[in-house]
C-alpha cells in the first residue's frame, strides 16, 4: 500500500471518529431528511468516487438526521440531467456542476444562492477560512450562488527521471511555453513523447484555454460576456501552443492518450488539472519520480490562471431541505471535508491554512508537497469568464471543438479559425 493511500485511510478513519464533535447537525427540521445529491465524482471507479463516498459517510455520521441519496452522472451530462429532472418536477437538492456550465445553470435553473440560506453571521463564520480571493472570483451578482467545491488550477506534472535522461534540470521546470517547447524537443530526442498541454480535453471545459490566453494578456470574453478570443493576444497564445505540436515537441493525440502515456512513463510533461494528481501519483509510485510546477506562461508576463472543477448549487424546494443542503455544503467545504478532498481525490484545499495544520493536511503536505504550486496560484486566481445568454454552454463547446482542438492538434490557422468561430459564438450570444 502506498504512503498516500495509507495517509488517506488514516485521515478518513480519524475524521470518522472525531467529526461528530466538529460538525453542527441542526438541520432546522423536526424529523429525518433525505437529501438528493447529483455528482459527477460519485460512483466512478477511481479516487474521485472513493473520496466522494468517504465525504458522504463522514457527513452522515455527524448528521444522523440527514441521509444523502447520491446519484452519479457523467461529467458531460451533468447540466442536461439537472435540467431534465428539474423539468420533471424532481430536481436534485444539491448538484455538483462544472464551472464551464455554471453560467447556463444561473440563467436556466431555479437555484437558491448558497449564500442566501444561512444567516449573515453564519456565512461569515463558515467561510472565514476559505480562500477569500477565490470567493470574490466566484461571486455572481454580488453573492456566492454556487459554492466552490472541487477546484483546481492548471498544473505542470513532469517526469523527473525523463528530464534527467534528456539533460534537463528537474529542479527548474519550464516556466514559459517557449521553455516547454525546448524541453519537449529534448525529451523527443531521447525517445520520449515530449510535453502535452491538455487544452482540448474531452470535458470541453475552456479553463486551460482561458488561463493560457490570460497569461498572454488576453481574454476569451469580457466580464459582461462579450467575445474576445479572436483578438491578437488570444491568437498569439493559441499559436504558441500550436507551435508545440508543429515543432514536434507535443504529440497530436487526444487527452486520454496523453494521460495514458504520462502514466506509462513515456510522456515527459503534462499540463492539466490538479485533479489528476492522485491518479498520476498512483501510476508513478515505484516507477518514476513525479514532480509538479506552475502553469508555463509567457516571458515577462504574469501568469494568472483561472480555475476548473465544480461548484455546488442548491435546487431544494422547501426550507427544511435548503437548510439540510447548507449543512451538507458547509461540511463538504469544511476543514474535515477538504482534508478528504485533497488527500483522497487531489483537488485543492480551498482552506489554505490546512496545509500547515497537524490536525488536517499538515502531515500530508509534509510528505507530499506536489500540490503546492497549484495552491500558490489561488492567490492570483482570475474569475472564470462566462459567455452571455442561454447558449453559453454551447458556446464553450463550440470554442473548444471548432477552434482550440483544430488549432492545437490539427494545424488549423489560428487567426482565421478564431475569427470564424468568434462569429459563430457571437451569433449564439448576441455579444
Amino acid at each position: 500500500m502506498t504512503v498516500k493511500r495509507l495517509l488517506s485511510v488514516a485521515v478518513t478513519a480519524c475524521l470518522l471518529a472525531t467529526v461528530g464533535a466538529c460538525g453542527n447537525s441542526d438541520d432546522s427540521s423536526d424529523g429525518p431528511i433525505t437529501l438528493s445529491f447529483l455528482s459527477y465524482n460519485y460512483g466512478t471507479p477511481d479516487v474521485g468516487g472513493e473520496g466522494t463516498q468517504q465525504l458522504i459517510d463522514a457527513f452522515e455520521k455527524s448528521h444522523p438526521d440527514i441521509t444523502i441519496a447520491p446519484q452519479g452522472v457523467p461529467v458531460a451530462d451533468t447540466l442536461t440531467r439537472v435540467r431534465s429532472r428539474t423539468a420533471a418536477g424532481d430536481p436534485p437538492d444539491v448538484a455538483q456542476i462544472g464551472w464551464s456550465k455554471v453560467a447556463a445553470a444561473y440563467r436556466g435553473l431555479p437555484l437558491t444562492p448558497v449564500q442566501d440560506i444561512p444567516t449573515a453571521d453564519e456565512w461569515r463564520s463558515a467561510t472565514a477560512g476559505l480562500s477569500q480571493p477565490l470567493l470574490r472570483a466566484v461571486e455572481h451578482e454580488g453573492k456566492v450562488a454556487a459554492m466552490p467545491y472541487t477546484l483546481s488550477t492548471p498544473t505542470l506534472f513532469y517526469n523527473a527521471d525523463l528530464f534527467r535522461k534528456a539533460g534537463l534540470d528537474p529542479a527548474k521546470p519550464p516556466a514559459t511555453i517557449a521553455e516547454a517547447q525546448r524541453a519537449g524537443l529534448a525529451l523527443v530526442r531521447i525517445g520520449a513523447s515530449g510535453v502535452y498541454f491538455d487544452i482540448a480535453g474531452a470535458s470541453k471545459s475552456d479553463f486551460l484555454t482561458q488561463s493560457v490566453v490570460a497569461a498572454n494578456g488576453g481574454s476569451v470574453a469580457t466580464p459582461d460576456g462579450r467575445v474576445t478570443f479572436d483578438q491578437p493576444a488570444a491568437v498569439e497564445a493559441l499559436t504558441a501552443v500550436q507551435q508545440l505540436t508543429t515543432s514536434g515537441a507535443q504529440p497530436a493525440v487526444a487527452e486520454a492518450d496523453a494521460i495514458a502515456a504520462f502514466k506509462a512513463g513515456k510522456l515527459g510533461a503534462l499540463v492539466t488539472s490538479t485533479a489528476l494528481l492522485a491518479g498520476l501519483e498512483e501510476a508513478a509510485n515505484g516507477h518514476f519520480e513525479l514532480r509538479t510546477g506552475g502553469m508555463p506562461g509567457f516571458a515577462g508576463k504574469p501568469v494568472r490562471t483561472t480555475f476548473s472543477g465544480a461548484g455546488l448549487v442548491v435546487l431544494a424546494k422547501d426550507d427544511a431541505h435548503k437548510q439540510a443542503a447548507w449543512e451538507f455544503i458547509k461540511f463538504l467545504t469544511s476543514a474535515e471535508g477538504y482534508t478528504i478532498i485533497t488527500s483522497k481525490i487531489g483537488y485543492l484545499p480551498l482552506r489554505p491554512d490546512l496545509v500547515k495544520d497537524p490536525r488536517y493536511l499538515g502531515p500530508y503536505f509534509a510528505k507530499d508537497p506536489r500540490i503546492g504550486p497549484a495552491l500558490d496560484q489561488l492567490e492570483t486566481v482570475r474569475p472564470y469568464t462566462f459567455f452571455d445568454g442561454p447558449q453559453a454552454d454551447r458556446a464553450v463547446a463550440t470554442l473548444q471543438d471548432d477552434a482550440v482542438a483544430p488549432i492545437v492538434l490539427r494545424g488549423a490557422d489560428p487567426a482565421s479559425t478564431l475569427a470564424e468561430v468568434a462569429a459563430q459564438v457571437r451569433s449564439m450570444t448576441g455579444r
